[in-house]
């Protein structure tokens, strides 16, 4: 019975997330009323946010911890970033992401923890099976080359979603570039600082198979992709 519920409410989420991000891709490039749906971005990630929560089977205080950990890093690299244009390079937030903490948006330390724990999550899947096939030739990972190879790959997600952002930020007014420029170790740091974070995300105890984190990483890429092709 159990285990039902937790399929229902993955189900679920999977539903609203299409929905939204659908509805939300549609509105901004076929309608006139591209503003309102950007300017609802905020409650569209607070949303996700809360059915990642919402999906997550067992939820303990080393799980909860994570997520105050990435936001307040988060929070506290980009401060650095904005205001002293080290970290990641010269910018600004614009009003889309809604009220700010010295410059930076609190919905921008949701969406570190949304992209660290759903790259942890993808990792964490393709560990289980890359080691499961090394066990079935009697082959035992040594835990450190697991470990930063884990961190390796998590960062590297991360970074590419972030990636993917950056060409269509600007036009939907989330944040702008001095000289409309990205800096190259503006992706160098969100290497370095995700992989931090996904080093604790594979140190703590706590369940890491929510399957609603890999659909909500693919629906939001699938988002990006489509903007920017499509938004002029």
């Amino acid at each position: 019975m159990l285990q039902d519920l937790r399929i229902d409410k993955k189900n679920v989420a999977i539903f609203l997330a299409i929905l939204f991000h659908l509805c939300g891709a549609i509105g901004i490039l076929f309608t006139p009323q591209k503003d309102w749906f950007i300017s609802n971005t905020t409650f569209n990630l607070l949303l996700m946010a809360a059915l990642l929560i919402w999906v997550q089977p067992t939820k303990n205080l080393q799980f909860f911890l994570f997520i105050a950990i990435t936001f307040l890093v988060g929070m506290g690299t980009e401060m650095i970033g904005v205001n002293t244009g080290r970290l990641f390079g010269h910018y600004e937030y614009g009003n889309v992401l809604g009220k700010k903490l010295n410059g930076v948006p609190y919905l921008i330390g949701i969406n570190w923890f949304v992209v660290v724990y759903c790259s942890g999550v993808i990792v964490t899947k393709f560990s289980d099976w890359i080691e499961e096939k090394y066990d079935n030739q009697g082959i035992i990972l040594k835990p450190w080359i697991s470990t930063t190879a884990f961190v390796i790959d998590g960062a590297m997600i991360a970074t590419l979603f972030d990636y993917n952002i950056e060409s269509v930020a600007g036009k939907l007014g989330f944040w702008h570039w001095q000289n409309n420029t990205v800096p190259t170790f503006n992706f160098l740091s969100w290497f370095i600082i995700s992989g931090i974070l996904l080093y604790l995300f594979k140190k703590f105890h706590f369940y890491k198979g929510n399957l609603f984190a890999v659909h909500l990483f693919i629906i939001e890429y699938l988002f990006f992709i489509s903007l920017q092709i499509y938004l002029p």
